[in-house]
């Protein structure tokens, strides 16, 4: 039960401040619960096949050049994991009446990305144990956050946007690019200072999801003036 606690909890904390945050016209509950479970199982199947079909076109060998830890952490990890999330965001809650200003893509990218970090914390916390659940409570989903709030607020533009496809495919582009960073930062960690470049790149997103936090919260479609 414990292991289940670290495993969830720093998910938890991440979605009710983005819940909260949401001032003004707040998403239904049933809506966003089935939304996590979406990123949880729907997310993880989906990367899990996207995963299967990369290494199949671009097999990494055991021992990898710095070139192809580039490509597992841009492509085989960032690009697939993002693109799972992005799809359930998508196809699934941008469609529904409920996402009905731009903040709300902030709400949903989140829940279906903390879906997705409670499974992942899941498998590794059980596997790993619990220094494990309180490293990644404070590096993996926050950077699983960060890489949600950044792909959520261009899709909330895109939803209310003539240039949808665009502003929906920069959301994706963009958290592709910060979770390529940082893996490939993790992944060459051998390289004395790269993890430095992670812990760069996660500040630099955090600082960014500020900003567009309170720039979707500005212009909000409910807002009272």
């Amino acid at each position: 039960m414990d292991l289940l606690l670290l495993a969830i909890a720093p998910a938890m904390i991440f979605i009710i401040f983005i819940y909260l945050k949401d001032k003004i016209e707040k998403e239904p509950v049933p809506f966003l619960i089935k939304n996590f479970l979406l990123g949880a199982f729907g997310s993880i199947l989906i990367t899990f096949i996207l995963g299967v079909l990369a290494n199949l076109i671009y097999p990494l060998t055991d021992d990898k050049t710095v070139f192809q830890h580039f490509i597992k952490a841009f492509v085989v990890v960032a690009l697939v994991e993002e693109f799972s999330k992005y799809v359930i965001v998508k196809y699934y809650a941008q469609k529904n009446k409920e996402f009905n200003e731009p903040y709300d893509g902030i709400v949903y990218a989140i829940v279906v990305s903390m879906g997705f970090a409670v499974l992942e914390n899941v498998l590794y916390i059980f596997q790993y144990g619990v220094t494990t659940g309180i490293i990644r409570a404070f590096t993996a989903v926050p950077a699983h956050a960060t890489f949600a709030i950044l792909m959520g607020y261009f899709m909330g533009k895109a939803k209310f946007s003539k240039n949808k496809i665009q502003l929906n495919l920069l959301g994706l582009l963009v958290a592709t690019i910060f979770h390529g960073f940082y893996n490939f930062f993790l992944f060459i960690n051998y390289i004395p200072g790269t993890l430095i470049g992670a812990i760069l790149s996660l500040i630099i997103g955090i600082v960014l999801s500020k900003k567009v936090i309170k720039k979707h919260q500005e212009n909000s479609n409910f807002k009272i003036l």
